[in-house]
């Protein structure tokens, strides 16, 4: 069972900014282009000023009482935004939780077997739900489900940590293991191993023949 987990960067939307002709307020408080405070002018005055000086009055706070705007190379500017919410869209990254499940009395294959399984998703940067299930009169016995997990996270502890400690959920006791790298750094260091192990080929230049 996998459950996507979407990480996401708080993009910035400026389309519907109000730059020159559509700033319809008698005055307003002018920030220069270098973040300079000019003061409250009339919104006309404003507009002089950035015709004078090639660049577009854009109102940055409109919830301000006069609005708060700054003249600047709008154009630039939405440029320069757009290629940051580019820039947080590909770092963006998709956690998956997985989830495996243990029987109280697991014998030693069993074991190493589902280990195994959580050491893989941990080495690929997800995250693992582990989750014992009691049976019977198992659900009298807490503290051996608390060791057997204590037991995994011990065996796992140099690919993963414990993001949410053991805790009883009706008949079953789940912990969350986190791994210890994040699923891009991950993904760039496989990619690097594997530039590392292409093999390099040599080419050779013909040799001049002499002619007598």
């Amino acid at each position: 069972m996998a459950v996507a987990l979407s990480t996401s960067s708080k993009e910035q939307h400026i389309s519907d900014t109000r730059i020159n002709e559509r700033i319809r307020v008698p005055e307003v408080r002018l920030v220069g282009p270098n973040g300079e405070q000019v003061g409250i002018v009339r919104v006309e005055d404003a507009l002089r000023l950035a015709q004078e000086a090639d660049l577009d009055l854009v109102e940055v706070a409109p919830e301000a009482r006069p609005p708060v705007c700054k003249l600047m190379d709008f154009g630039k500017f939405k440029y320069e935004s757009d290629m940051k919410a580019r820039d947080a869209r590909r770092n963006q990254t998709n956690t998956i939780l997985k989830e495996i499940r243990f029987r109280l009395k697991i014998d030693p294959h069993d074991y190493g077997t589902k280990k195994g399984h959580v050491e893989r998703f941990l080495k690929a940067g997800d995250k693992v739900k582990v989750m014992i299930m009691f049976r019977g009169r198992e659900q009298s016995r807490p503290e051996m489900g608390m060791r057997l997990l204590q037991r995994l996270a011990e065996d796992v502890v140099e690919l993963g940590h414990v993001e949410s400690t053991p805790r009883l959920d009706g008949r079953n006791m789940t912990m969350v293991l986190g791994p210890n790298k994040k699923k891009t750094e991950t993904r760039n260091e496989t990619r690097r191993r594997a530039q590392e192990s292409e093999p390099i080929v040599a080419v050779s230049e013909p040799e001049a023949t002499e002619t007598s």
